[in-house]
């Protein structure tokens, strides 16, 4: 059985009341619901913090634990070496997911430092991302 890792990033907490007009009007633990039903042969873990620290700590954790790790890191993809080198130094694959089109938005999103360290990058598919993003993971 794969076992995978959902990390969310800073304000993905408030989907479903925070801009929905970008984000959809589910709530992630919703739609975690309908993941696992979906693919009940996984085990799909889930973590969210607006802390970058505890981010680090839990994708430096997830190296031995985890068969691959989907990461929403928010706002933090565009800001945060840190976490890029969490993600780099870890030797299972990682997925980073946006729900909206960066490249739709303000001209700082359009970089983040993760994606060079990830096995691939999807982007503006909303939450359908995170879906695609493990099938990728279990191929």
């Amino acid at each position: 059985m794969h076992k995978i890792l959902i990390i969310n990033g800073p304000n993905l907490n408030l989907l479903g009341k925070r801009q929905t007009d970008i984000y959809g009007g589910i709530n992630f633990e919703e739609y975690l619901t309908l993941l696992r039903d979906k693919y009940a042969i996984i085990d799909i873990h889930y973590f969210q913090s607006n802390h970058e620290g505890a981010i680090i700590d839990k994708i430096q954790a997830s190296n031995t634990e985890f068969d691959g790790i989907v990461i929403n890191p928010g706002a933090y993809a565009h800001t945060s070496i840190a976490i890029a080198d969490a993600v780099q130094a870890i030797s299972i694959p990682v997925v980073e997911v946006h729900i909206s089109n960066v490249f739709a938005r303000e001209s700082f999103r359009h970089h983040s430092y993760l994606s060079a360290y990830c096995k691939g990058v999807i982007i503006g598919l909303g939450l359908n991302g995170y879906q695609l993003a493990i099938e990728s993971l279990i191929i």
